[in-house]
C-alpha cells in the first residue's frame, strides 16, 4: 500500500479544508486561499483536524494517484499555513539583480537586461547576490525560480550563473598551457 497515500493530512490551527462534488478541494488559511480539483477516483475525507485520502481498488494507476492526491493536498495545507520560498543566487563578475515595484531585472552578461514580472500570488525580492521568491502555491513558485534559472544556468567551469542555493555545481577543470 501507498505509505505516503496512508498516512493522514493533520490540518494546523486556522486553517480550513473544504472537498465539494468532483474532489474539489478548497484550503483557506491566515496566508490565503488555494483551490484544487483532484483525481475523482479518490475519496477524500476531513476527519475531524486531519483528512484521509483513501483508493477504492489496487490497481496500478489508482496506487500511484492515491500519493500523488494527498501530497497535493498536503502542499495546499503546508502553503496557506506556512508559505514556500526559494532561494537563487547570482554569481559572476557583473552579474547584477535588482528590482523595483514587481519588476525583476537581471544583468547577466547579455547586451540587454533582462526583465521579468512577478506572477500573481508571488513576491520576489533582492538582498545582495541573493534572490528569494516567496509564495504560497509550491509548485507556482517552483516554477517560477526554475524560469529565472533559466535566463542563465550556473556554467562548471568558473560556477557564473543562477543557481539555486542548495544546488551544487559539479566543477569541471579547465584547459591547460602548453609545456
Amino acid at each position: 500500500m501507498s505509505r505516503i497515500g496512508r498516512m493522514p493530512i493533520a490540518i494546523p490551527a486556522g486553517v480550513t479544508v473544504e472537498v465539494a462534488e468532483n474532489n474539489h478541494v478548497t484550503v483557506k488559511g491566515p496566508k490565503g486561499t488555494l483551490e484544487r480539483t483532484l483525481p475523482a477516483e479518490m475519496e477524500i475525507k476531513v476527519e475531524g483536524s486531519e483528512v484521509v485520502v483513501t483508493r477504492p481498488n489496487d490497481l496500478k494507476k489508482m496506487k500511484s494517484l492515491h500519493g500523488l492526491t494527498r501530497t497535493l493536498i498536503n502542499n495546499m495545507v503546508v502553503g496557506v499555513s506556512e508559505g514556500y520560498t526559494k532561494v537563487l543566487e547570482v554569481n559572476g563578475v557583473g552579474y547584477r539583480a535588482s528590482k523595483a515595484g514587481k519588476k525583476l531585472t537581471l544583468n547577466l552578461g547579455y547586451s540587454h537586461p533582462v526583465e521579468m514580472e512577478d506572477p500573481e500570488g508571488l513576491e520576489s525580492e533582492v538582498q545582495d547576490n541573493k534572490i528569494i521568491i516567496k509564495g504560497i502555491d509550491k509548485e507556482k513558485v517552483g516554477q517560477y525560480a526554475a524560469d529565472i534559472r533559466d535566463k542563465r544556468k550556473p556554467e562548471p567551469y568558473k560556477g557564473k550563473g543562477i543557481k539555486y542555493a542548495d544546488e551544487v555545481i559539479r566543477r569541471k577543470v579547465g584547459k591547460t598551457g602548453k609545456k
